[in-house]
């Protein structure tokens, strides 16, 4: 017979591996309409211009972000894919919109600021870090960080990229997920251009971030312009960048 001890025990394991059994089994969030998100009628009209070359429906589509999910934007600048993600992961949701002091430029600055005390951001908070060492000590276990058009600065910063993104693979939870989005420049370039031109060579970015322990999943080609010569500084580009946009996963 077994004693009331035992059987308490027993009735315990049960109801942890229940719970468990059922924490495993909760489905994930729907994914958030993201057409909705890009055409709601509070977002600020510079926001919309730049809608033209960003492609932002795809570029959440792209993402994967869901509502709940806790992210970092590293080099946010004005803010513009900050509140993008925002919106996505809704008030249950976490955003930190990184910048740096090595590229703090007074404009941009005063612009995520101001953007910050808007009801939508409310979910978001600002955080001021070295790209070297990016996330706070006590973020960990993120869903997704996004690196959008400023991976080919930190070349020219001098940064330690390798460490970088080794931080940045340690902040993420298993399965999470880097997204790193860039100018592209000329097969062969490498960084050479990265100051020059302000782009980088894919294969570059690719080699690093695998270096870093990630795994490639997906390449987003929705930003891909053959006709780029990519041989101009992407401000004075006649026609639109030549941009790629890379999914890795932490395994």
């Amino acid at each position: 017979m077994q004693s009331p001890y035992r059987a308490r025990l027993a009735h315990t394991a049960l109801v942890v591996c229940a719970a468990l059994l059922a924490a495993c089994a909760a489905p994930e969030p729907p994914l958030p309409d993201y057409r909705n998100i890009v055409v709601a009628a509070d977002r600020l009209d510079a926001d919309r211009v730049l809608d033209q070359r960003r492609k932002p429906e795809q570029l959440l589509e792209f993402y994967g972000v869901r509502p709940g999910m806790r992210v970092l934007d590293v080099s946010a600048g004005r803010g513009y894919n900050s509140e993008l993600l925002a919106r996505a992961v809704g008030p249950a949701g976490r955003v930190y919109a990184h910048t740096s002091p090595s590229m703090s430029f007074p404009a941009a600055k005063a612009a995520l600021e101001e953007r910050l005390k808007r009801p939508v951001m409310r979910n978001a908070v600002l955080v001021n870090r070295e790209f070297e060492d990016p996330v706070p000590p006590d973020v960990r276990n993120l869903d997704l960080v996004t690196f959008n058009f400023n991976y080919h600065d930190v070349v020219w910063l001098g940064t330690d990229r390798a460490r970088m993104n080794r931080a940045i693979f340690q902040a993420l939870k298993p399965g999470g997920v880097y997204i790193v989005a860039d100018h592209s420049a000329k097969p062969g370039a490498g960084v050479s251009v990265a100051k020059s031109l302000h782009r980088i060579e894919e294969s570059v970015v690719r080699q690093e971030v695998l270096a870093a322990g990630f795994k490639l999943v997906s390449v987003g080609d929705f930003l891909r312009n053959p006709a780029d010569p990519r041989d101009v500084p992407v401000q004075k580009n006649t026609v639109p960048n030549d941009e790629f946009v890379l999914k890795f996963v932490r395994p």
